[in-house]
């Protein structure tokens, strides 16, 4: 495998040249490596970690440290694949200064682009970073971070829906975007976009038509316990956790954990020394 960093550019030259692209969404230090060393081209620090990590009921209460902080994590790794940084909610709509500002800090960290979601409403805030010489991928289709507004349903089932989708997708290219997430959205409807659009699309439950796909770390080894409909599972990490945890306490109650092999001893002779020290010691204390 190339030892060569993956850039924006690899991103878009993948999609002329009908490469597949694979993403995961990891959130720190060993699921990086992990992800690399397996040869995914992009690992999403994702505001999702607010679920998945956190135990938010949604993505809205993330903050701008947390994600800077899993950002550091899987810097870590110092992976070879391409490190894109979540926006938060509010760390970007307030104004195009804000977004500028909050989406440099990532990249002065070391992300190589941010995300953000929704399509026309942001179209400012999108060419403002891209002008500032920031990389931006953009994200369609179901929005989590608007799940208030929107509901958490699946995009593009109506012919309306579809080509709001379609449109958002089209403007955030135009608007300089190297790259567009599309989640949850129709098959057929993911595919329109993907041949309409010169840039990549990245698809979570969009079907197989899309240049490349995304899926969280917990989700496709099995970690998450309920995972979205759309998760192909190719480990079951829960119970294999929850069973090596569960040998975890048997051995230690009944007494099998540690044994000789995973204790270290001191020589006779220094234990003998030891123990004179001590007995010293004690002899030495006023009586009470």
């Amino acid at each position: 495998m190339s030892k060569e960093r993956i850039t924006p550019y690899h991103f878009v030259k993948a999609k002329r040249e009908g490469r597949k692209l694979v993403m995961v969404t990891a959130y720190e230090y060993i699921q990086a490596k992990l992800a690399d060393e397996a040869g995914v081209d992009g690992i999403l620090v994702g505001d999702s970690l607010g679920m998945v990590v956190m135990g938010y009921p949604s993505t809205i209460p993330v903050t701008f440290g947390q994600v800077a902080h899993h950002l550091k994590a899987v810097l870590s790794a110092r992976p070879r694949a391409l490190v894109v940084a979540d926006m938060p909610f509010l760390t970007y709509e307030v104004s195009k200064e804000e977004a500028v500002r909050n989406a440099g800090r990532y990249l002065k960290m070391g992300a190589d682009a941010v995300k953000v979601e929704g399509g026309i409403e942001i179209l400012d805030k999108v060419e403002a970073m891209v002008k500032a010489g920031i990389p931006v991928m953009g994200h369609v289709g179901l929005n989590p971070q608007r799940y208030l507004v929107h509901g958490l349903r699946l995009r593009g089932r109506t012919a309306e829906d579809a080509l709001k989708v379609y449109e958002d997708a089209k403007a955030l290219e135009e608007a300089g975007v190297f790259s567009v997430v599309i989640e949850f959205t129709t098959a057929e409807v993911a595919a329109e976009v993907t041949k309409a659009l010169r840039i990549p699309t990245i698809c979570i439950g969009a079907g197989s038509s899309c240049d490349g796909q995304i899926l969280v770390f917990h989700d496709l080894v099995g970690l998450n316990p309920t995972p979205p409909p759309f998760v192909k599972k190719y480990a079951e990490g829960f119970e294999v956790f929850r069973s090596a945890l569960k040998a975890y306490v048997e051995d230690v109650r009944s007494g099998a954990f540690p044994d000789e092999r995973h204790y270290f001893r001191i020589s006779p002779e220094e234990l003998a020394r030891f123990r004179e020290m001590l007995e010293r010691k004690r002899a030495s204390r006023p009586s009470p």
